[in-house]
């Protein structure tokens, strides 16, 4: 699962703007491009996002885990 790709959907799905991200986690607006593009993202900042969306980003890896076969 790309985080940042998943961050993004969300985001779009609920209507919101990279703007308006931006200014919930007190960053500018290039930051959340940036973000956008990282497939992976540390706990604190993914936490941050998941209450402020109030998406459990978590679940997703946890869903997205379970599935993969070895």
């Amino acid at each position: 699962m790309h985080i940042g790709h998943k961050i993004k959907e969300v985001l779009t799905e609920q209507g919101r703007t990279t703007r308006w991200l931006a200014t919930q986690i007190h960053c500018d607006r290039r930051n959340v491009y940036y973000i956008f593009e990282k497939p992976s993202i540390d706990t604190a900042t993914l936490m941050r996002i998941s209450q402020i969306l109030n998406h459990d980003f978590f679940a997703d890896f946890s869903k997205a885990y379970k599935g993969v076969r070895c």
